[in-house]
């Protein structure tokens, strides 16, 4: 099982675990993590599943690519940050057990 921890906008903490394979949106969805819709179904065709990757974890999940279909999707929400993922494009293994992800107030 991969550990991963959603913190909400207001410091609640949602740790949860998924089977390795699995995206960070699922292991959201599964959970019943508030704050991430995923609206499109994992698709990469909407922005419901915006998170901030914790700044010690970036370099390992993978910065956002400028040139791909999450940057432009990323360009409409609210809040980005250069450490801004889709959930539905983390595909959590055993090297991301412990990851951090921060749900931002709002999803559009």
């Amino acid at each position: 099982m991969v550990k991963v921890t959603f913190v909400a906008h207001d410091g609640r903490r949602f740790p949860v675990e998924i089977e390795p394979g699995m995206t960070a949106r699922e292991a959201a969805l599964f959970n019943e993590v508030p704050g991430i819709d995923g609206d499109c179904g994992g698709q990469c065709a909407c922005a419901t599943c915006h998170v901030h990757v914790d700044p010690a974890w970036i370099d390992r999940v993978g910065r956002l690519a400028d040139d791909s279909m999450e940057a432009d999707l990323l360009q409409f929400a609210e809040g980005t940050t250069t450490e801004s993922r889709l959930a539905c494009q983390i595909k959590l293994d055993d090297r991301l057990d412990g990851l951090v992800l921060r749900v931002p107030e709002q999803q559009y």
